[in-house]
């Protein structure tokens, strides 16, 4: 891989030395890859129809035109994002033996990648928030939690986002990488880039736990939190069937909440905790733990959400009979 030197400009002895692309070799190794990758691409198609098809029901009928639904319809579109942020470039590299990637697409991807994993993990915050907000302030919802309220809270989790993990990706492209030119994972991820430079990465590294914590364990806590306040208020609810109803609202919110966190934290923890196993599992569970969820996402919604399985079932029924007609 050809490298550049760049000189700094006020002509000291610092210089930088870029490459002029990486090469993926995560799953370089891995036997029968092939049908882990088939795998990969019949979850991209599948979260393309779950997700867009979510997208046009909650688009198509003004019933759910709600606060809730704004958060369902933002998850929808940063799971399509998400996966198309990773699948493809997996797929090419892969599949079609073409694992080069240059400097800039590969930061633009490390950028991208994680940009839309924090806005999953914010959506979800702002689910449990409209959830609680519902649940223990049923009177004031409409309030507090109007739709324009709601659009200004998730503009302002997309643009609040950008500049933190903007700088952490510049920062990275700053650095000298004289060595190794192998990245270690199936995409261009921040902690298996930087940590390819020769230079200092210890202010990286600490950003890198900041931002994990902020975007990880502070969204979890907060959840966690707003569920043990909604419990108690459902606990002195009067009837059995509004304190059910209630229930039933938070039950899909806390599988999604499931299948997005457990993932990631068992493979930080193990990460941290320095538990030491093959290269191999470990890319196929980072692999599967940030593909799968998007593609989930919409089908547990879709199945579990009684307003949303009514309106598809009503759709395909029009479609069925239409051509008899």
């Amino acid at each position: 891989s050809r490298m550049t030197v760049v000189f700094s400009p006020e002509g000291s002895n610092i210089t930088t030395v870029k490459p002029s692309g990486f090469y993926l070799v995560g799953l370089t190794n891995l036997k029968n890859s092939e049908y882990l990758l088939v795998f990969l691409f019949l979850v991209y198609v599948i979260t393309l129809l779950g997700n867009l098809t979510l997208m046009t029901v909650v688009y198509l009928h003004s019933q759910l035109h709600t606060p809730r639904y704004m958060a369902v319809f933002n998850l929808a579109v940063v799971d399509v994002l998400h996966n198309t942020t990773i699948i493809p470039k997996t797929l090419q590299a892969f599949l079609f033996n073409s694992n080069y990637i240059g400097y800039d697409v590969c930061f633009t991807q490390c950028f991208f990648a994680h940009y839309i994993g924090g806005m999953e993990s914010i959506t979800l915050v702002i689910m449990a928030y409209d959830r609680l907000v519902a649940i223990c302030f049923p009177l004031r919802y409409p309030s507090i939690n109007s739709n324009v309220n709601m659009l200004i809270i998730l503009v302002s989790c997309w643009l609040g986002l950008i500049i933190p993990l903007l700088y952490m990706v510049l920062l990275a492209t700053k650095l000298s990488y004289c060595a190794a030119v192998q990245i270690p994972s199936y995409f261009c991820s921040y902690g298996n880039v930087h940590r390819l430079a020769c230079d200092d990465i210890s202010l990286l590294l600490r950003m890198a736990q900041v931002v994990s914590i902020v975007l990880l364990y502070v969204p979890l806590a907060f959840i966690f939190l707003s569920y043990v306040t909604i419990l108690i208020v459902v606990r002195n609810l009067d009837s059995t069937e509004s304190r059910k109803k209630s229930i039933s609202t938070c039950v899909t919110h806390l599988i999604l909440v499931l299948i997005f966190y457990v993932p990631l934290m068992v493979n930080y923890m193990l990460v941290q905790l320095s538990v030491t196993y093959s290269g191999d599992i470990r890319n196929i569970s980072v692999v599967l733990s940030s593909t799968l969820p998007p593609m989930l996402n919409p089908i547990i919604y879709s199945l579990k959400t009684e307003e949303v399985r009514a309106f598809i079932f009503r759709a395909f029924k029009k479609q069925s009979i239409s051509p008899r007609k």
